[in-house]
């Protein structure tokens, strides 16, 4: 069987790129996979845990702020925070400083959840992270940073 390979009307730096893209999204999918399974089993979305450990680790912030972090739209974020705030793990407090705001915080019951599902995805990347080397580890940390940055 013969195959049409459109791959060689493409330039020799547009092929390495593109197989570069290729794999580090596979990659992507193969590890968000096994914390998808994680996150379901508890009953979070990855939003949802994403918005949960980061207010766990950097404390109460302001809704914008929060979805800047987890990159996520304003009407996204909106859907997220009335998720977790029906399920009872964080609370909307008007902030002190500027009432329009409001400042974003998990209650115990989401602490609760967080330290419960937080180990075990870390657990989970620590295992899958271990075919790497140290510095590979580092490495890859260095060029993801700057690739998503877009710093040369």
């Amino acid at each position: 069987m013969c195959m049409n390979n459109k791959l060689n009307s493409y330039s020799e730096d547009q092929r390495r790129v593109l197989n570069a893209w290729v794999k580090l999204n596979r990659a992507t999918e193969s590890v968000g996979q096994s914390d998808r399974v994680i996150m379901n089993e508890h009953g979070l979305t990855i939003s949802q845990f994403g918005a949960m450990e980061t207010l766990y680790h950097k404390g109460p912030m302001c809704q914008k702020e929060l979805g800047d972090k987890l990159l996520r739209s304003g009407g996204n974020m909106t859907t997220v925070v009335d998720n977790l705030e029906r399920g009872g793990y964080i609370n909307r407090l008007r902030d002190e400083n500027d009432r329009r705001f409001f400042k974003i915080q998990l209650t115990q019951k989401g602490i609760k959840k967080i330290e419960e599902v937080f180990p075990k995805i870390l657990a989970n990347l620590t295992n899958r992270f271990s075919v790497l080397t140290k510095q590979e580890q580092l490495s890859l940390s260095g060029l993801c940073k700057r690739l998503g940055l877009g710093i040369k």
